[in-house]
């Protein structure tokens, strides 16, 4: 088959033909009408160079995206608001269908460490970095994104939600101390349920996990016993039970296995359809995990929040006082570098997109947040976000308009 391939319009199979019949008359003829064919478009293309260069600024076509230009952006961390993300990511995708936004969930603890790598564009995490990983990751910014809560659910055959439970005693089921679904402690909490004389399995999680953090956290606040013997963490030396891989992980173990007792976040409960304990919060009222509750907890903190480019390992929704508040809430984070050159897969143009994203994910994506069992960022949180996503840069350059 004869190449259909053009070059300044002149066939490859006409060239071709000239230099088989380069010493004839008519063949160099030929070439001379060829050559001037291609001169002459030589001649209208720098022309054009020429008459592009002439053009006012403000009449040329300026950087960033095109709608035209593919951009992939990737991100990796907590499992925690892993519903709420994967439906930013698609609805963003669908606003902006050339901006490609890739989401791993392998926890806290594993995004934290590609970001201190370089080798994810953004992170997310449940637990704010402490002071060897700010180190470690300087310039990281904190962008709270989400407001969650984490429930104890559970796998007791005939009883649904609302199994009444006090910090102290899920301590001390999750240290091996209390090892009976009837033991006394739970039973007086609940007279109107006949709990049964079954051993308690304890479900934890065995990655490095903000949910961990979360809940040994909380923990740590309501039991002496456990802050010495366990403390807290992403990941902890756990004293009994079994471990699985992300919220997931944990849900799909307890929703399959009898008489366990694990730690989820509300969204993947609610998901599930499993059960979860109510529990005694500061002001000694058992408080079932809702939107309201978890709200009410962090109305108490959000006026008095640093910067995101301050220390976040002091910030804590636990054991919120408030005779509404739910005593396990938390914020889930994005955490960026502040100047996004030092990434190396990173260019002015990613640079943008990503910023414009984290700055769609602060107000237009928190629509997405109360459907999917997550607390809408309150005001007060959503002004931080914007002076921490306005201050991020590349190579020194702002990236958003002020």
């Amino acid at each position: 088959m004869a190449c259909d391939y053009h070059i300044y319009g002149v066939r490859d199979t006409f060239l071709r033909k000239v230099i088989t019949n380069l010493r004839s008359k008519r063949a160099r003829k030929a070439v001379a009408k060829t050559t001037l064919v291609v001169g002459a478009a030589a001649i209208i293309v720098a022309a054009g160079i020429i008459a592009y260069l002439a053009l006012p600024q403000a009449a040329k076509p300026q950087g960033g995206t095109s709608q035209n230009q593919s951009v992939t952006i990737n991100g990796a961390g907590a499992t925690f608001p892993y519903p709420l993300l994967s439906t930013m990511t698609v609805e963003y995708n669908k606003i902006h269908p050339n901006i490609r936004i890739g989401y791993q969930s392998i926890g806290s603890g594993g995004g934290i460490r590609q970001l201190t790598e370089k080798t994810v564009d953004f992170a997310a995490s449940d637990a704010p970095l402490n002071a060897k990983q700010r180190q470690a990751a300087s310039n990281t910014l904190h962008i709270p994104e989400t407001i969650g809560s984490v429930v104890l659910a559970y796998n007791l055959p005939g009883v649904e939600k609302g199994l009444k439970i006090t910090g102290p005693i899920i301590a001390d089921i999750f240290l091996g101390k209390i090892t009976k679904w009837n033991d006394p402690a739970i039973q007086n909490l609940n007279p109107d349920i006949k709990l049964p004389n079954n051993d308690i399995q304890v479900v934890h999680r065995s990655d490095g996990s903000g949910t961990t953090f979360i809940w040994t956290s909380y923990l740590s606040l309501v039991s002496p016993d456990w802050q010495s013997k366990v403390g807290s963490g992403t990941a902890v030396q756990w004293p009994a039970g079994l471990g699985s891989s992300g919220n997931e992980g944990v849900a799909g173990l307890v929703r399959g296995t009898q008489y366990t007792v694990g730690y989820v976040e509300l969204a993947y409960a609610l998901q599930n359809k499993m059960s979860y304990a109510f529990i005694q919060n500061k002001e000694g009222k058992f408080i079932e995990p809702t939107l309201g509750s978890t709200g009410a907890a962090v109305s108490s903190v959000a006026a008095n929040l640093p910067r995101g480019d301050q220390r976040w390992e002091n910030v804590s929704v636990l054991n919120a006082p408030g005779a509404d508040s739910y005593p396990i809430a938390s914020f889930s984070y994005l955490l960026v570098y502040k100047d996004l050159s030092t990434v190396p897969s990173m260019n002015s143009e990613k640079a943008k997109a990503l910023v414009d994203f984290l700055w769609w994910v602060v107000h237009d994506g928190q629509n997405y947040s109360s459907k999917l069992q997550y607390v809408p960022l309150p005001q007060t949180v959503v002004t931080i976000d914007e002076q921490t996503i306005n201050s991020i840069t590349f190579n020194g350059q702002p990236l958003r308009s002020q």
